[in-house]
């Protein structure tokens, strides 16, 4: 039987009709190909890992009324001198230790401490600070300008310049400023107890300054003996003098030998033995009033009185850098002359006799003062715990917190380190990673933060070209409050700031009608073609 042949049924396609496409079906659509929000995804596609954060923009309701209900609030504070912007999100910041202090109420007491090294912005950020205040009423008193680069601002505000140095001029530390005038002002307005405390403030003041004085002349404190005889002898020069006196008049008075100083030497009736206590003491006070190391300066009448109504500015950068304990001891008297006018001030305000001031103290280079010897810590506290009810603020300028603790006794490195403990804010420049440690010890900062302060303290790029590199952290400042985290902040000058060299430290190196590192132009060729 032969075989079927087989055939295949061709295969016919029937038409369907299209279905409709529904809004869910579009949905569901496969999406175009394209990056996402950090680029493109994948291999080699360069997705980015960090996302800069977006600008921020500060407005009243008037202007940005539009935008209501704001998506998030302000990053950073707004009352305060106006510092510069964020460095992250460009926002405006404001801050300033009196104006956190008293109207935001941000920190417990107006005070600043400022930490970086040198050539990033110190000064400036200073600057800005008490030309802020100067507009909000408040006097600054920079008590101890060792480089001279706060005076031309203090003249822009109108205020005195007291210039101290070799030849230059002379600082009684004996005279007792403008509490005599205003006791006896207190008294005969009926004030006696404002008036008594007045004049025991004033000797208080003198006898710490003579104490100090004294410290850094020896490198080591006086005994305790030796400070009751020249308290004794400060009392029995108030009593007998006629006039101000000065540093020579306090040596006659111990080497007079008055029953009320022998007395307290406990001699026993016995000369000899009062010329054995007070023998150190009398060289010791003849190298003050006789040239030594600590030259004349302290030696004479005050040329230039100090007034209480405008800011001041005491100008020392005539003394050589060379004589540290020459400078650490005009820095002490400073601050001892300048806070005792504050507290005269503040007694006549209680006492309605006057309008009521604030001031803005600046101590620059506290470390040169620390460094001068053993026990300067102990004066130095004893000269700045002030009281926020008195009503002044003040910042400490240091660069490092090495320079505080390269202090030989331990208790005298513990009180170092409480000036930035007991500070209301903390600013920090650019500083080394070996400070980091230290720094954390005293004030608590996350990794970040300690990255952010040790990239600042970078040189600036090298460039052949001769021009003006600016190091990359110059102007820049973490603020630091507590346990908060900090505020990051780029200085921003003014015109007036640029212009008029204010913050210009370097005059020194410039000549006139002449560019640092110009590249001179080229000779050319003479028609013989010789150069």
């Amino acid at each position: 039987m032969a075989p079927r042949k087989l055939f295949a049924r061709p295969f016919r396609k029937t038409a369907r009709p299209a279905a409709k496409t529904t809004s869910q079906q579009i949905l569901r659509l496969p999406r175009e190909a394209g990056p996402g929000t950090r680029g493109w995804s994948g291999r080699g596609g360069g997705m980015a890992q960090l996302v800069p954060s977006v600008r921020e923009y500060r407005g009243t309701t008037v202007q940005v009324c539009g935008l209501w209900p704001f998506s998030s609030g302000a990053s950073s504070p707004m009352i305060g001198v106006p510092l510069g912007r964020h460095e992250e999100t460009q926002a405006t910041v404001c801050c300033d230790p009196i104006s956190w202090f008293q109207r935001a109420r941000l920190i417990s007491n107006p005070s600043a401490f400022i930490l970086g090294k040198p050539g990033l912005g110190k000064s400036t950020l200073v600057r800005r600070m008490f030309l802020g205040l100067a507009a909000q009423g408040i006097h600054p008193l920079v008590l101890g300008d060792l480089k001279g680069e706060h005076v031309k601002a203090v003249q822009a505000l109108n205020g005195q310049v007291i210039k101290l140095g070799r030849g230059a001029g002379y600082l009684n530390i004996l005279d007792p400023g403008q509490a005599v005038e205003a006791a006896g002002l207190l008294e005969g307005h009926g004030h006696h107890e404002a008036a008594t405390r007045v004049r025991a403030d004033a000797h208080g003041r003198r006898l710490n300054m003579v104490v100090s004085l004294i410290t850094i002349s020896r490198n080591n404190p006086p005994t305790d003996q030796e400070q009751t005889i020249l308290d004794r002898a400060l009392r029995v020069l108030d009593e007998r003098f006629d006039g101000i006196p000065v540093l020579n008049d306090l040596l006659d008075v111990i080497v007079s030998a008055p029953d009320e100083l022998r007395q307290v030497a406990l001699d026993r009736g016995d000369m000899n033995v009062y010329l054995q206590e007070t023998r150190a003491l009398e060289a010791t006070l003849l190298g003050l009033t006789g040239g030594g190391k600590l030259g004349e300066i302290f030696s004479r009448q005050t040329t230039n009185p100090m007034k209480r109504d405008r800011a001041v500015v005491f100008d020392v950068s005539s003394i050589d850098e060379t004589e540290t304990d020459l400078q650490a001891a005009v820095l002490l008297a400073c601050w001892s002359y300048g806070f005792g006018t504050v507290n005269v001030a503040n007694a006549l305000a209680d006492a309605g006799l006057e309008p009521r001031r604030n001031y803005f103290v600046v101590l620059d280079e506290l470390w040169r003062a620390l460094r001068s010897g053993k026990g300067v810590v102990d004066r130095v506290d004893a000269l700045t715990r002030l009281n926020r009810s008195v009503g002044v603020g003040q910042i400490m300028i240091s660069h490092t917190m090495s320079d505080l603790l390269a202090l030989p006794a331990e208790e005298d490195r513990m009180k170092a380190r409480g000036f930035v403990e007991r500070s209301g804010m903390v600013i920090c420049g650019g500083l080394p990673a070996s400070e980091m440690p230290l720094l954390t010890s005293a004030i608590p900062l996350s990794r970040q933060e300690q990255q952010k302060l040790i990239s600042w303290q970078d040189p600036p790029a090298w460039d052949s070209r001769g021009l003006d590199v600016e190091p990359p952290g110059r102007g820049k400042f973490l603020i630091k409050v507590g346990g908060r985290p900090g505020i990051p902040v780029q200085i921003a000058l003014t015109s007036i700031e640029k212009n008029d060299g204010l913050n210009d430290t370097d005059t020194k190196w410039h000549k006139p009608g002449e560019t640092p590192m110009k590249p001179a132009a080229p000779r050319m060729p003479d028609e013989g073609g010789t150069l």
